[in-house]
């Protein structure tokens, strides 16, 4: 039994410093790195990509809205044609960092609100995923049955269901929206819902229930309170039940 480790890194921007990227790039095996819309800049991307490729942990594009002031988690109205043109520009940016590092962009993440957008609508998703295929990136991660994954499959790249160690879920399987109580899980509610996902691909919901979540990777966030010792303890909660850590690209 495998999975998927990764984690949201190279958020800071400037002289603004998020979360302790070499720390968890010790623990993860696959880094979402921001582009430069909500997060990170030249420097920064520069050195998570040769951090990344030193540690061998595979390089994904963490595309977004461009909001940096919000962080990429204020729902926008950007036009599929726009939108397609901005994603391009994101994983081509991060490209030419991979491929200085040695590398290169593995598979696309949407971030934030965009995430959610390309979830349920398609016409979002197809944008993604055509700036992914124009960008010559084989594969995307996104939410088990969502449009953007199904977007994915259409367009014959590789697709795979991401699931959250750290999140709290709807029992229609979203995730419960961060302004809300509880949206961010303690540590021993994490622990418990990455082995189950890993295990039984489920999670527990708000109200108790399992809820399906197929998933070949885990995120455990960069940003939360605590990340890194969450990260290391989900790690080890997961070896512990006899699962491998394996890179999905």
């Amino acid at each position: 039994m495998t999975i998927d480790l990764n984690s949201d890194l190279g958020e800071g921007f400037g002289a603004w410093r998020m979360g302790d990227d070499a720390a968890l790039l010790d623990l993860v095996t696959s880094a979402n790195i921001a582009c430069g819309f909500h997060g990170g800049d030249p420097g920064i991307m520069r050195r998570t990509c040769e951090a990344a490729v030193a540690r061998g942990v595979r390089i994904g594009a963490h595309v977004s809205y461009r909001d940096l002031a919000g962080f990429g988690r204020r729902a926008m109205s950007v036009p599929p044609a726009e939108l397609a043109d901005e994603c391009l520009y994101q994983i081509g940016a991060l490209a030419a960092f991979a491929r200085a590092a040695g590398d290169r962009v593995r598979y696309v993440k949407p971030h934030g609100a965009l995430y959610h957008a390309a979830a349920g609508d398609r016409a979002l998703a197809d944008a993604v995923v055509a700036a992914t295929v124009a960008a010559g990136v084989p594969a995307v991660l996104g939410p088990p049955g969502s449009q953007l994954l199904a977007a994915a499959a259409a367009a014959g790249l590789e697709h795979y269901g991401e699931g959250f160690a750290d999140r709290a879920y709807t029992p229609a399987g979203g995730l419960v929206a961060r302004e809300l109580p509880g949206s961010v899980l303690p540590l021993e509610a994490a622990l418990a819902q990455a082995v189950s996902i890993a295990t039984a691909g489920t999670a527990t919901d708000v109200d108790g229930a399992p809820v399906p979540v197929a998933a070949r990777s885990l995120c455990v966030h960069g940003d939360s309170p605590g990340a890194v010792d969450m990260a290391r303890a989900i790690r080890d909660a997961l070896i512990g039940n006899g699962i491998e850590l394996r890179p999905f690209s």
